[in-house]
């Protein structure tokens, strides 16, 4: 059969579409919808006392609930496309920034499979869906109009499809959109025209322009050929080609170990995971039930009768019989079912990798792959949108609904968020798809998590800090400001990258702050007063010494004194230098005028202990710059603390000094995203002393548009320290973890600590078992509150590589580069990626 597109419109088996349904030459009518399935690698399996439970079990029940409400004459066509295309950059739109244009050009052309999930929803006359193989309309030279549908019948179809989808959105795993006339089949006389589903099906194409129909040629027996495009179907159409038992789900052994079972559902190889062009149909019959049991019944009956001339008709007789003992005892309907696989391509000579790949597929599901030749031409027919009633009886066979749910494509691809405000570019596990992921707001506003406060764990190598200065980039990109405490070195070159202010300690050039400025002279907040008294009981007495509550009001009156001297007097410099001298005069005579008494408040030992950081003292340069006057405005502030970390007294005056400014950010910047990110300094941070400042931190910065972010190495040292693990774990609802394979063998402990469940937890041990060796990246695990979780790879350009990496070698390379640029860094980046090139 070679039809020409003259002959396709004789033939054609649909007559219109109105009022936003389809309606064919033989009076069926069908409601078609746009289903949104879950992301792949989201959904979890367990077994509990043996029972199947978790949310494949779940959609697998949905499903069979929606198609028991389905009236008889009723066919359920679950359309699911998995087409080829390539990510395109927009050549005009090309970002200013030199590294988000190199992101972008890193990823132009790169393949993934584009997939969409349609749901046909057929009424017909009975008699229709019971066609047979010599009477669909591909073989008949005219269609004969047939009595249409009474308004009983069709009113009882509409409440079913409403039942169908409220049943398939309450389980919130699944969303229903039900298409208009525009997107079944546009008018051809509007301004700008787009493809219908209709036209998209007939020509093989998701494009959104509209394709001319192409000739088509069912004459061979090889494969069909649609216009420039060769097909070919594989089916699930036979009892015999089903296992013994169907699962709801099926093992990813390359991403699972000894202690973790990664699971997809049972449909997926045949879905996301074969990678070519391709449709998966899937088709349920719902026939009068009386009348199918009648027929299953004479059936056993015949193959009783026909027992003695070969045993295995006993033997099907038996399991028919069993089949309706089944159904009575469950009240399960049957139902007619069939699947089958259409794949596609431009080049013929592709066809046998094509079909080497899908019979592998089916075959991972346990089921026996079948190529169909002869009745191919019938089965594309058939998956027209709204001619389902044309599939041939011939290629379904008896099943009930869980079963045939079982053989549903539960999955689809990772989406990207659908808000803009700091989003991270990051890609899909399955093709290296680049995406877009709010990683903060979207999950707030969906209710996945109370908090934005993130807590990232890895071991080292795995790339940990690689993806922080990776999100920070993207955070900053977006204007956010942020603090980072460090020890390491590890964002020397991002800061100055982005032209940061870096504070560290060296001999030539010490570390000096000034906490006495507020800018315009104002009166300090509850925050800021409270900040400069810590900072005064740290530098008057030792961690072993007690504050008693009269010293800590005389503190108070000093502090709330000098700033209203200031404001008195604009020619002060506000620093520790005029502090101490205020101390010295003013706070001396308030404490005689009040007879304040050594043992409320020892002064002389006071004044003796702040001595060392008044001019002339040895520490005199700490608190009195004029230099680091403004951080406020600072967006991107880096406090390395690996001279320090160790140090007595200027260690716990630093790390208030850091904590300050970023609660000066927190409480003054309206408007802007601030973030505070430790890294490993959280290990010296911790005392007992700073205790009070990170709850507080971690309890309130949510309320002011901020974020608190630690970075860690060993899960060890969190078991240990007390204070992160009841103020930073349990308040950090976004949780990413790096490469855990080190602890594969003892994960129960880790995943006790951090809360995850089950299914988290075989997300984890999935990461970088199975990457494509021809593209580099390392894998990462989210979680968010344990709503919400994913493994997304973080893949860069090569010039943003060199951007972020922390190792040595490469840091040092480029530093040279920045230097001989005159500290340009774009074009340091351009010559250490042209070098590479050239290599």
């Amino acid at each position: 059969m070679a039809y020409s597109v003259k002959d396709l419109a004789k033939v054609f088996p649909l007559g219109a579409v109105e009022e936003n349904c389809i309606f064919s030459k033989w009076g069926d009518i069908t409601i078609s919808f746009q289903l949104t399935l879950p992301e792949i690698f989201t959904l979890n399996a367990r077994v509990e006392n043996g029972v199947e439970m978790g949310d494949y079990r779940e959609l697998v029940d949905t499903w069979s609930k929606a198609i028991g409400v389905l009236p008889p004459g009723t066919i359920l066509h679950k359309q699911d496309w998995f087409v080829e295309e390539k990510y395109r950059t927009n050549a005009k739109e090309l970002p200013e920034s030199y590294l988000d244009r190199a992101s972008e050009l890193h990823f132009n052309e790169r393949p993934f499979l584009h997939h969409e999930c349609y749901l046909n929803l057929t009424f017909s006359q009975g008699e229709r869906t019971r066609t047979k193989a010599g009477v669909t309309s591909l073989l008949r030279p005219g269609l004969v109009q047939r009595r249409a549908l009474n308004k009983n019948e069709i009113e009882k179809f509409m409440v079913a499809v409403l039942q169908l989808t409220s049943i398939l959105e309450s389980s919130r795993l699944i969303s229903c959109r039900r298409l208009g006339n525009d997107e079944l089949q546009p008018d051809r006389h509007a301004p700008v025209g787009q493809a219908g589903l209709i036209e998209r099906y007939m020509t093989l194409s998701l494009k959104d322009e509209i394709v001319p129909l192409m000739d088509m040629d069912f004459t061979s027996e090889d494969e069909l050929r649609i216009g420039g495009k060769y097909s070919k179907f594989f089916t699930i159409s036979q009892v015999d080609d089903m296992p013994d038992a169907i699962n709801t789900n099926v093992r990813i052994g390359a991403l699972s170990t000894e202690n973790s079972n990664l699971s997809v559902g049972y449909a997926t190889p045949i879905g996301l995971m074969l990678d070519c062009n391709h449709i998966y149909n899937q088709y349920v019959f719902i026939d009068d039930k009386t009348l199918i049991t009648a027929e299953l019944e004479k059936k056993a009956g015949n193959m009783m009768a026909l027992s003695n001339f070969d045993r295995a008709n006993a033997v099907n007789a038996v399991m028919v019989s069993n089949f309706l003992t089944l159904a009575a005892e469950k009240s399960w309907s049957p139902v007619r079912i069939h699947s089958n696989v259409q794949v596609w391509t431009d080049d013929k000579l592709k066809l046998p990798e094509l079909r080497n790949k899908t019979t592998a597929a089916i075959a991972k599901m346990n089921l026996k792959p079948r190529e169909n030749t002869k009745d191919a031409a019938f089965l594309f027919w058939a998956g027209i949108p709204g001619n389902s009633p044309d599939l041939p009886r011939e290629d379904t066979f008896t099943q009930f609904a869980p079963q045939a749910a079982c053989l549903f494509n539960h999955e689809t691809n990772y989406y990207s968020s659908e808000s803009a405000r700091n989003s991270v570019r990051v890609v899909d596990r399955l093709s290296g798809r680049p995406l877009w992921v709010d990683f903060s707001d979207e999950p707030m506003q969906k209710n996945w998590v109370t908090n934005r406060n993130k807590f990232i764990i890895g071991p080292s190598g795995s790339g940990k800090s690689f993806l922080t200065n990776h999100l920070l980039r993207s955070y900053h990109t977006h204007g956010a400001h942020a603090v980072i405490v460090d020890v390491g070195d590890s964002y020397r070159g991002l800061c100055a990258m982005l032209g940061g202010k870096y504070i560290t300690y060296t001999m030539e050039k010490p570390i000096h702050f000034n906490p006495f400025h507020i800018e315009g002279r104002l009166m300090p907040d509850t925050e800021k007063a409270e900040s400069l008294k810590n900072l005064l009981l740290t530098l008057w007495k030792s961690v072993e010494e007690k504050t008693n509550r009269s010293e800590y009001n005389a503190l108070s009156a000093a502090v709330v004194g000098y700033f209203v001297k200031l404001r008195e007097n604009p020619s002060i410099v506000a620093c520790f230098n005029t502090f101490y001298e205020f101390m010295q005069e003013d706070f001396k005579d308030y404490l005689k005028r009040e007879g304040v008494k050594d043992d409320f408040f020892d002064f002389d030992n006071f004044m003796f202990n702040l001595k060392p950081y008044y001019s002339g003292g040895e520490y005199d340069f700490l608190l009195n710059s004029v230099e680091n006057l403004d951080l406020l405005h600072e967006p991107f502030i880096v406090f390395e603390l690996d001279n320090v970390k160790d140090h007595p007294i200027l260690f716990p005056i630093v790390t208030i000094i850091v904590m300050d400014t970023f609660i000066s950010k927190m409480r003054r910047l309206e408007g802007v995203r601030k973030i505070i990110l430790i890294e490993e300094a959280w290990k010296a941070i911790m005392t007992p002393n700073m205790a009070g400042y990170i709850k507080y931190l971690y309890k309130t910065v949510r309320k002011f548009d901020g974020e608190a972010w630690i970075v860690t190495q060993e899960i060890q040292d969190i078991i240990n320290n007390p204070i992160v693990q009841d103020s930073i774990v349990n308040n950090a609802d976004c949780k990413i973890l790096m490469d855990q394979r080190k602890y594969e063998n003892k994960f129960a402990f880790v995943k006790e600590l951090l809360g995850l469940t089950d299914k988290e937890k075989d997300l984890v041990l999935s990461m970088n078992r199975a990457n494509d060796p021809n593209r580099r990246y390392k894998e990462f695990f989210v979680s968010w509150g344990g709503q919400q979780y994913r493994v997304y790879g973080l893949e860069v350009s090569r010039p943003e590589y060199y951007a972020f990496t922390t190792e040595q070698k490469e840091k040092l390379r480029v530093t040279r580069k920045v230097k001989s640029n005159g500290g340009n860094y774009d074009l340091a980046l351009k010559e250490v990626v042209t070098e590479d090139l050239n290599a």
